[in-house]
């Protein structure tokens, strides 16, 4: 089969790319987002993720893999090796370079299957690399739903995808802000419980069997105060060292992996 062939670097819609990988206004405005590698790839078809357009390194994949992954009226381009090393973050991503519609992720989106949810929420979290182990984590536990209130950074961000190890997709996930949060959480009557430093007790001693949100806010100024006002108990991990603090994904895998356990992991 014959198909379109990108040589340059300065090719149009390699700029384009460029600028979508590190433009989150762009993203915003034109609801595209790049995905690099054939892991991410499949996670994002599998969340029935609409691809609009491949790029590939014939070098390093092949047809034949590609008519496994895709199906064939995505379009597909050649790239050269330069082009791929311009739009490449690491180069060990078997050759592909997509670009994909983003999604909605509005609170009303959300579904629940379980009765008795249960869903982690990252208040303000900066640092795509803490929000994209914050993901991996919740895939792991295979949460309800994650939410971020008050995002600094949109969940297509290429470092959140990449750190996530493609777990953006595999996730229920919505955006907003603590009030319309908090409102949807005890519509759905849904338990709200804070990880905080003031008036807690260990994580350990509360029941987390029933509708439960676990809420975990930024290593240097935590938690909102509406947060700390809404909760039905706020939590703590006993700490045994000099500091008082963890990182916000190992402290949200270590709360909800004990939700878990009291669940049977189920």
């Amino acid at each position: 089969m014959h198909y379109k062939e990108i040589t340059s670097t300065q090719n149009q819609l390699v700029k384009q790319i460029l600028v979508l990988k590190e433009k989150s206004k762009e993203r915003r405005k034109t609801g595209r987002f790049v995905i690099e590698g054939q892991r991410e790839l499949q996670l994002a078809l599998q969340a029935n993720y609409t691809i609009q357009t491949l790029l590939f390194y014939p070098e390093l994949v092949s047809e034949s893999d590609l008519d496994k992954l895709i199906p064939s009226q995505i379009e597909r381009i050649i790239i050269s090796k330069e082009v791929f090393q311009k739009l490449a973050y690491r180069h060990t991503t078997e050759g592909i370079i997509a670009i994909a519609e983003t999604k909605p992720h509005h609170l009303d989106g959300l579904t629940f299957q379980n009765k008795t949810p249960l869903v982690l929420i990252a208040e303000a979290p900066e640092k795509p690399g803490n929000i994209g182990a914050i993901l991996r984590t919740a895939d792991a536990a295979n949460v309800d739903a994650v939410i971020i209130a008050n995002p600094k950074s949109d969940l297509y961000n290429p470092n959140i995808i990449r750190s996530s190890v493609g777990c953006v997709f595999t996730n229920q996930i919505a955006v907003g802000n603590t009030s319309e949060i908090i409102t949807f959480l005890k519509h759905h009557q849904i338990a709200i419980f804070c990880a905080a430093l003031q008036a807690s007790v260990n994580y350990d001693t509360q029941d987390f069997t029933a509708a439960s949100a676990i809420v975990v806010g930024t290593e240097a100024t935590g938690l909102s105060d509406e947060w700390l006002a809404h909760a039905r108990q706020n939590i703590i991990i006993p700490m045994q060292g000099e500091i008082d603090s963890m990182n916000v994904s190992v402290a949200a895998g270590i709360l909800i992996f004990e939700a878990k356990r009291q669940r049977g992991f189920l």
